[in-house]
């Protein structure tokens, strides 16, 4: 990743704090430079070659038209997989729609759809993961309307879209094969794609889900109820107006689970000449609302137009901070889903790999003593975690890539200055990764993320934030779906300050957690332990380090704390 960085004659501050040195010495000092040949990086799972994905799509079309009917465990219903009725639509008008291609452990290939919510994220149904191994046997197209065609001499035509594997898979912990309840998945393809992603709906969108609003539904599943035979090539839409629950209660009883499932559309005539609705090869498809992912392609009748049979959709809106918390789930090992921890002991940076109940010391980047704050963080959400670190000088980099440069963005008098700089996630509302600041003055600032490592101008966010000693963020503490932020003020306070999604105003009131004089560093990475909340380390005086796991309820309590090791005393940065 980097190697020596130039010691600096600058005492550093308060270990984890972030604060710069009380010495005012002005020092000019180069980025970090590469080694040539890493000798310990994190190792994630190597990309399917582009020959094997074709394969994969290749069998799954071979396989028939039954390749685009998932499996269920529903015995009276079958996953609402295709467009009866409808329109034929392009690509351009549905940037972030993503065809599944994946095979079950029998052999048997199945399609569904799916919806790019982030470069490398896509949003699915559970019915479409469970029990697949996507890393094996899956592969995943998007930026293409049509579905792959072989060509005269055994090739593949993707038109235009982009292949790529899957190397890690969720779903909902919590995933019912027989109600078909928690129908949610997220997929993390190996390497970004170009598709414009589909905001995912916010905890604020409850409008969205009245009786009569406007939806829409995508998919290239089967335009015949009765023909297996009759999946779409190309990407078609149809109008889904949200149902009100009474109405779904009606048509399938205890079947139906209110809070977690929704229904859309009109309700079939009993004919597909008549009908427009979702049938096999539509499961995972996005139902779009507010230009938002609202809901995802889940359920409905075996015989897709039955009379008065809806559409069925797991209700995206119950599900978005767990859908948030695994699509910002990036870590520095990369292959699962808890987050990692980078410490400085002396001049040497470490990076610890967690376990989910314990870390361990895996990789030694060399001297790190030139560096005076460093945050973990995905600012262009790539899925591969940066740093973001301050030298001496003021200087702010931001690593981002093994093969390219670390770009400098920020530099200044005032950044040298600063008295706190977090990375805490979405505080804006609009799903991009975000910097906040506090200056001398104790005045907070909101620089907007665009994604791409770069900053919209900063709007003040508050003052009186000089009072605190720490800052930290990284997430959603309290299961809201919102980013929030800690701070430890004198007396050894900690507080809550609960994100609102507001671009204006992104925290609200804060909340006490906990009086605590003997916490001297608090680090905040990500989802430590891998239950979808983000938690947070906190080291003592003793030098012992203790995780707080977050119990994602909504007045931001934390769990049980449990030690994970002592000797930490010797820790002066923590990312």
């Amino acid at each position: 990743m980097r190697r020596e960085i130039p010691a600096v004659a600058t005492a550093l501050a308060l270990a984890g704090t972030g604060l710069l040195a009380t010495s005012a010495q002005a020092v000019d000092i180069d980025p970090p430079t590469r080694q040539s040949v890493p000798s310990s990086v994190p190792q994630q799972a190597p990309e399917p070659s582009q020959s094997e994905l074709r394969k994969r799509v290749t069998a799954a079309l071979k396989a028939g038209e039954e390749a685009k009917s998932p499996r269920t465990g529903k015995a009276q219903s079958a996953p609402s997989a295709r467009i009866i009725g409808g329109k034929t639509t392009t690509i351009t008008a549905a940037p972030w729609m993503a065809q599944l291609y994946f095979e079950d452990a029998a052999g048997n290939s199945y399609f569904c759809g799916g919806a790019v919510v982030a470069p490398s994220k896509i949003v699915t149904a559970a019915h479409c993961v469970d029990g697949i191994n996507y890393a094996v046997t899956g592969a995943v197209v998007t930026g293409a309307h049509q579905v792959p065609t072989t060509t005269a001499g055994g090739g593949l035509n993707l038109h235009g879209g982009e292949l790529r594997g899957v190397y890690r898979q969720w779903q909902h912990e919590r995933y019912d094969d027989r109600t078909l309840n928690n129908d949610v998945a997220v997929l993390t393809l190996n390497s970004p794609v170009k598709a414009k992603p589909l905001p995912l709906i916010r905890a604020t969108d409850t409008a969205l889900y009245k009786a009569g609003t406007d939806g829409k539904v995508y998919g290239w599943g089967r335009t015949s109820s009765t023909n297996p035979n009759s999946g779409s090539d190309v990407l078609k839409v149809a109008d889904a107006d949200v149902v009100a629950d009474s109405s779904c209660r009606t048509a399938y009883g205890s079947g139906f689970i209110a809070g977690t499932m929704l229904c859309a559309g009109k309700p079939p005539t009993g004919s597909d000449s008549t009908s427009e609705t979702t049938c096999n090869g539509d499961s995972g498809g996005p139902l779009v609302v507010g230009g938002r992912l609202a809901g995802i392609v889940s359920w409905g009748d075996r015989d897709c137009s039955k009379l008065g049979k809806y559409g069925v959709y797991a209700k995206a809106g119950a599900f978005q901070a767990v859908l948030r918390n695994r699509i910002n789930d990036s870590n520095w090992s990369g292959n699962d889903h808890r987050a990692d921890l980078f410490g400085r002991s002396g001049k040497t940076l470490y990076a610890w790999e967690s376990r989910g109940t314990s870390i361990t010391r895996k990789y030694n980047y060399g001297d790190f003593s030139g560096v005076n704050l460093l945050i973990q963080a995905d600012l262009n959400r790539d899925d591969r975690q940066d740093l973001i670190y301050r030298l001496p000088n003021g200087d702010v980099y931001w690593s981002y890539s093994n093969t390219l440069a670390d770009r400098r963005i920020a530099s200044g008098a005032a950044w040298k200055s600063y008295r706190q700089i977090l990375a805490p996630g979405d505080l804006s509302g609009d799903d991009l990764p975000d910097l906040m600041i506090v200056d001398t003055a104790g005045k907070a600032y909101l620089y907007p993320g665009k994604g791409n490592g770069t900053f919209a101008s900063r709007t003040l966010i508050g003052s009186g934030w000089g009072q605190f000693t720490m800052l930290r963020g990284h997430g959603d503490f309290n299961g809201d779906g919102r980013a929030d932020v800690l701070g430890r003020a004198s007396g050894g306070k900690v507080y809550l300050y609960k994100g609102t999604g507001s671009a204006s105003a992104p925290l609200g009131g804060r909340t006490l957690l906990t009086t605590n004089n003997s916490l001297n560093a608090l680090a905040v990475t990500g989802d430590v332990n891998g239950d979808g909340n983000a938690d947070v380390f906190a080291r003592d005086t003793a030098g012992k380090l203790w995780l707080y796991p977050s119990s994602g309820k909504s007045a931001g309590a934390f769990a049980t704390r449990k030690q994970f090791g002592t000797g930490w005393g010797s820790y002066n940065l923590f990312g």
